[in-house]
């Protein structure tokens, strides 16, 4: 039995590599505001502890929607690969396993830290999520990618 796919030629990038890129250039740029503007309210509502929070949790949101995209682009260089689908969900599932035990790790370390306002740190995250959700949906929304990308249908049978 052979596989009704054609293969896709090895020098061929998915079609969704510029939007992650794309996505994770608007991501930190966002990032970097989010962080001035955080920083500020956290110096300025809750002093230096509340500085700290502001940086660590906008630092933390960064990092794991970095996690996310960086995980997929490098999982897209094995496409055209036999082993692209074991690879594509082994890296991202690996990226996702990562950001989650990083995250439960910060938590418990982070917990009882008196130089560290919990509340802004809590809030940059949640802010940080919610902005590269945001970025996210518009790259996405702004992309123009057909609904089927990256497939080669098979030649026309000739007539003899």
């Amino acid at each position: 039995m052979t596989d009704a796919r054609p293969a896709q030629p090895a020098d061929r990038t998915p079609t969704s590599n510029p939007v992650l890129r794309r996505a994770l250039i608007w991501g930190g740029v966002l990032a970097a505001v989010i962080l001035v503007v955080s920083a500020v309210l956290g110096l300025v509502f809750a002093g230096l502890p509340g500085l700290w929070g502001a940086l660590i949790g906008t630092t933390m949101a960064v990092v794991f929607m970095g996690i996310t995209a960086a995980s997929i682009l490098v999982a897209n260089r094995f496409s055209g690969s036999d082993l692209f689908v074991g690879a594509f969900f082994g890296i991202v599932l690996g990226g996702w396993l990562v950001k989650f035990i990083v995250f439960i790790v910060l938590v418990v370390l982070l917990r009882d830290a008196s130089w560290l306002d919990t509340t802004v740190l809590f809030l940059s995250l949640v802010a940080g999520v919610l902005a590269s959700l945001v970025v996210d949906v518009l790259v996405v929304a702004k992309s123009r990618l057909p609904y089927a990308s990256d497939v080669e249908l098979p030649k026309a049978p000739e007539d003899d």
